[in-house]
């Protein structure tokens, strides 16, 4: 990062572009990195990939006040940005992506009947819009799970669209865990937010546990069992010289939620995978789950 903050001062760098970690990083460590660079010439940072709790957007600025940070959603396959905040008071929405961008065309839709969705009610997004994929060079499988004859690309991302048409991306479609009947979608991370919904029967708000695990290093994945399908797991990161129990760090999340919500088992581990962008690569987690089985 320091090649990245040196150069916001010598260019004059106005539009920044970045990924979760670094917002995080720059918020924690926020007294250090302005004694150190210039960042005079910034007016504002663009950031995807995941959604923002209160205490990070907050954090962010008072630390930066003279920032705006904009928050933003977009695919590979939508070729940019589909959604964005255009403004600290819109990014103040916490945990929304943004309004729909222009030229594009938004649907939620029930995963299993294939119903458009109203507002506020939680399903898989679809984006229509001139810049989406035409489809994936040389599988034709691919192409038609995700695109359908009029257009539409099935995102596989969990999300709702309030009133206002703004977009809260909530999950991702395939990250479901099941436990006895509920389908409860789960990610906690300590550097910037802890979202959970219920399906079937209802929706918990995406900010609702945000900052439970806030002084835990990373709790993601599942683990599956014979009888009532998958148990929420916890993998925690353990900070040095931290004498952190199993027991407490389900008895810490036992007391603030649902019981069908409660982690089931905890794992030690180095660390986290993540890729490029900061995100939880579940699917290791799941596979290291499995592994141990």
């Amino acid at each position: 990062m320091d090649e990245m903050f040196l150069s916001i001062g010598k260019y004059r760098v106005t539009d920044l572009p970045l990924v979760p970690p670094i917002i995080v990083a720059m918020v924690n460590g926020a007294d250090q990195i302005r004694r150190k660079y210039d960042f005079g010439s910034l007016k504002s940072v663009l950031c995807g990939g995941a959604p923002f709790s209160r205490e990070v957007i907050e954090g962010f600025v008072e630390k930066y006040p003279t920032v705006d940070i904009l928050l933003g959603y977009g695919l590979t396959e939508s070729t940019g940005i589909g959604a964005s905040t255009d403004s600290l008071e819109e990014s103040r929405r916490y945990g929304t992506a943004g309004l729909l961008s222009p030229n594009f065309e938004a649907k939620i839709v029930d995963p299993d009947s294939g119903e458009a969705l109203p507002v506020n009610r939680t399903g898989e997004l679809w984006l229509r819009g001139p810049t989406i994929t035409k489809g994936y060079f040389s599988n034709a499988e691919a192409t038609a799970s995700t695109l359908d004859s009029a257009g539409w690309l099935r995102t596989g991302d969990l999300c709702y669209i309030d009133e206002d048409g703004f977009i809260f991306v909530v999950d991702r479609l395939k990250e479901l865990i099941k436990y006895k009947g509920y389908q409860v979608i789960i990610e906690i991370s300590a550097y910037f937010s802890f979202s959970i919904g219920i399906l079937c029967g209802g929706n918990v708000p995406p900010a609702e546990l945000e900052a439970l695990f806030l002084t835990y290093h990373e709790f993601s994945s599942l683990f599956p069992d014979r009888v009532v399908g998958q148990y929420p797991m916890a993998y925690v990161v353990q900070k040095n010289g931290s004498n952190l129990s199993e027991s407490a760090v389900m008895d810490f999340l036992a007391i603030q939620v649902a019981p069908y919500k409660r982690i089931r088992r905890v794992s030690f581990i180095a660390s986290v995978p993540k890729n490029a962008s900061g995100k939880i690569l579940r699917k290791d987690l799941i596979k290291l789950a499995i592994s141990k089985l």
